[in-house]
């Protein structure tokens, strides 16, 4: 087994120190437990220190036999990369053994997304309904998530000091604490302040949080999964009904409507524009899908 001590002071320095999040390091977590007991399982057990890529490359095939995806495999094998990085920064190993090992390709996907009409269509079944918190909340976040794009973990984060009414500005806090501005328009504007009017009649608040649950309480990611699914399965089929699907929605309703790329990669607080561009190829699957439909010789 791997040095206790090593582990706690791997642990102790992506979350502090990187500042990744809590679902990363659990994540990491439990990847490190998974390849220590392969190793102890081996004819020959090894510890995390005395592994080679071999090992590694063996753990990997093990888990494309069980039928854990590209993308499983490729998470597990970054957590043990950035362990072994730290271990040979702190002088634990001599050689990094994830340093040449690669990981399986993952298949391309395309962004899941909700049409402009389909939204419009939600927008109008919300409206119509009776004003009570429940309702007016579900429509501020899903308008909230369709219009400015957010992550859920960012949408969940937020506080009412970070909405400025005036110029119209959200303060958002992205991965690895960074910081954006992003605007957003009359219709939000006035949709936030009618919730914020009934949550403050209705709920004793706890926090200083903008989206609460019936207790006052800021809302949960579980929550505000289960709320997105069941209303997004009111105008689609579709399997996948996430809140990051409203995410890749904002963003390919930009695009379509002439954004540049790169102001959308800023809104969205990409790195890179590697991770942007993705939704160029959702556009010109599009548009190949039309030009099938439409065109008598294609």
């Amino acid at each position: 087994m791997c040095n206790v001590d090593v582990k706690e002071k791997f642990f102790e320095h992506i979350k502090y120190e990187r500042r990744l999040s809590p679902h990363t390091v659990q994540d990491y977590g439990i990847s490190l437990k998974l390849f220590e007991e392969f190793l102890n399982s081996l004819t020959e057990p090894r510890t995390l220190e005395t592994a080679d890529a071999d090992n590694i490359r063996e753990w990997m095939e093990s888990l494309m036999e069980r039928k854990c995806s590209p993308a499983y495999v490729n998470r597990s094998l970054v957590a043990l990369r950035t362990f072994y990085k730290y271990c040979l920064l702190m002088g634990i190993v001599s050689i990094d053994p994830a340093r040449l090992v690669t990981g399986p390709k993952k298949p391309k996907r395309l962004p899941v997304f909700i049409n402009d009409s389909d939204m419009d269509h939600l927008d109008d079944i919300l409206k119509q309904r009776e004003k009570t918190f429940y309702n007016v909340r579900t429509r501020t976040i899903i308008l909230f998530l369709y219009l400015t794009g957010l992550r859920a973990a960012e949408l969940l984060s937020l506080d009412d000091e970070m909405i400025d009414f005036v110029s119209k500005e959200i303060k958002v806090t992205g991965k690895r604490d960074k910081q954006r501005i992003v605007p957003f328009g009359d219709d939000l504007l006035d949709i936030l302040r009618e919730y914020i009017s009934i949550r403050n009649q209705h709920h004793a608040r706890t926090s200083h949080a903008l989206f609460v649950d019936d207790k006052g309480v800021r809302l949960t990611y579980d929550k505000l999964r289960k709320l997105v699914r069941e209303h997004l399965a009111l105008v689609t089929n579709q399997k996948k009904r996430s809140p990051h699907v409203l995410r890749h929605t904002f963003a390919t309703t930009m695009l379509n409507h002439d954004a540049n790329i790169e102001s959308i990669r800023k809104l969205l607080g990409h790195q890179s524009l590697n991770a942007t561009e993705i939704y160029t190829h959702t556009t010109f699957e599009q548009l190949r899908r039309i030009y099938n439909e439409a065109h008598p010789r294609s």
